[in-house]
């Protein structure tokens, strides 16, 4: 690993999905722990997630309050001085990435935890890795699959897990979260 090597990873949180929730807590650490400079955004919705979920319009409308509120965030980011940009995003945090790295031409490889529909349809083909949960009540399985496969982007699934990746089991989800972090080191590398 080339340390001279510049290094920047984005943190797109999703809606009450912080970072400093298991997933981006701990890919946060694994990219720093490798060279990465970090940088989490924050942005404040005036709505919760399930308030929205089904609503185009309000998920439309949530979509842009974000993307108001990084502009002024990554504005001072220099992307052009790195040799490896890393957008990791979860949620509605996933679809923001993938907006910016079009409308920056940035160039991002992306950690996609748990994306919306909204997700694939500015994602990049070949640029990273996506993690879904086969009981997500945000996207189905089989469009996961097909929008993976349609982008040339490796899919993991976590079985029986929900939007934040999580099963009924706590002991189950402490496997399945370093099965997760496993992928995440490797794709790092």
């Amino acid at each position: 690993m080339d340390m001279s090597e510049k290094k920047i990873a984005v943190v797109f949180p999703g809606m009450g999905y912080h970072t400093d929730k298991p997933l981006l807590y701990y890919s946060k650490r694994i990219a720093r722990s490798m060279g990465y400079e970090i940088v989490e955004l924050k942005y404040d919705f005036p709505y919760k997630a399930r308030e929205i979920m089904n609503d185009k319009a309000r998920m439309k409308e949530a979509f842009e309050i974000a993307v108001s509120q990084i502009k002024e965030q990554v504005k001072g980011i220099q992307f052009d001085e790195y040799d490896d940009i890393l957008f990791i995003g979860k949620s509605i945090g996933t679809a923001i990435a993938a907006y910016f790295d079009g409308e920056l031409n940035v160039g991002a490889r992306h950690i996609v935890f748990t994306p919306v529909p909204q997700t694939f349809d500015r994602l990049r083909q070949n640029v990273g890795i996506v993690f879904h949960g086969t009981a997500d009540p945000w996207f189905s399985t089989d469009v996961a699959e097909a929008k993976c496969n349609e982008l040339g982007l490796e899919l993991y699934k976590v079985e029986k897990a929900n939007h934040s990746l999580e099963t009924e089991s706590p002991l189950d989800d402490i496997r399945n979260i370093l099965g997760v972090m496993d992928k995440v080191t490797d794709y790092l590398h």
